[in-house]
């Protein structure tokens, strides 16, 4: 073979090799419970985590959610256009979690009792439930969220609530004390997959899907803005803070789901500006 063609074949395999490393993969986010991570692939890989096919983007773009107490070893499973397969452990950091007390709530909103409102409160939870299945194709997340409203935190993720002196299930979001009529932003890009007026529990609500199953739930509400189908901005005004539903007082509570995962909002955005209360690093 003349030694000229031969060392230009040589040039274009070093190129592919060294260049153009095959099945890279990165991971960047929070690796603790309630946390959410954003993954990039090698474009037409699959990508697998607890049995379930995630939906991954044109530019190998993925999400994975842990809950509040998620197992602290997981694997990803990657399948690569090859065929290959791979294994990828994570290793998620476990949180301690405060306990909050809440007094003076009614008492049929602590334990309700009636077979109308049990009733009522099943066929909510099954509204929202199907709200937060969408996965649309959408990367909405990829830009990054901002706090829906300004103000003092006086509730975290993750607490144990103790409401009228009975232990009850945990927060699953953030309470951030505001008046009644603050407007309500939207933390990120999103479609609007939820409006409802007054619920039980969470009184008027909206729920905003980001793309990929990732969606966020604002509770309390005085009034909505926006309707469902509708296409909303970062910093958008939504609806405005409001006190209905299961409340002591006029505040917003922000919940972030990744489809049936509830993950913790606080380690999506900066630190609450000018907050007496600020949020505790995760422990």
């Amino acid at each position: 073979m003349n030694k000229i063609i031969y060392r230009q074949i040589l040039a274009v395999l070093c190129f592919f090799v060294f260049v153009l490393p095959a099945q890279a993969l990165n991971l960047d986010g929070n690796f603790v419970q309630g946390g959410l991570i954003i993954g990039k692939a090698d474009q037409a890989t699959s990508v697998f985590f607890q049995g379930k096919s995630l939906r991954v983007s044109a530019r190998g773009i993925f999400i994975i959610g842990f809950d509040r107490d998620a197992p602290l070893q997981a694997v990803l499973k990657l399948k690569y256009a090859n065929g290959k397969l791979k294994h990828h452990k994570i290793t998620i950091t476990k949180r301690t979690y405060n306990t909050q007390q809440i007094n003076g709530l009614p008492p049929e909103k602590v334990e309700p009792k009636s077979a109308n409102i049990l009733k009522r409160i099943r066929k909510e939870a099954a509204i929202v439930k199907k709200a937060r299945q969408l996965d649309a194709p959408r990367t909405d997340f990829n830009q990054g969220f901002i706090w829906p409203v300004i103000g003092e935190i006086t509730g975290v993720y993750g607490s144990q609530r103790v409401l009228n002196g009975k232990p009850r299930r945990p927060h699953y979001g953030i309470d951030i004390s505001a008046p009644t009529g603050m407007p309500v932003k939207s933390p990120a890009d999103g479609v609007v997959t939820l409006v409802h007026p007054d619920m039980f529990f969470s009184g008027g609500t909206l729920i905003i899907d980001h793309g990929h199953g990732l969606s966020s739930c604002f509770l309390h509400l005085h009034k909505h803005l926006v309707k469902q189908g509708q296409k909303v901005k970062q910093g958008q005004v939504v609806a405005q803070v409001g006190a209905t539903g299961r409340v002591t007082g006029a505040h917003l509570d922000w919940r972030m789901n990744w489809f049936d995962k509830r993950i913790d909002p606080a380690l999506l955005v900066p630190p609450m500006p000018n907050s007496k209360s600020q949020i505790p690093n995760p422990k």
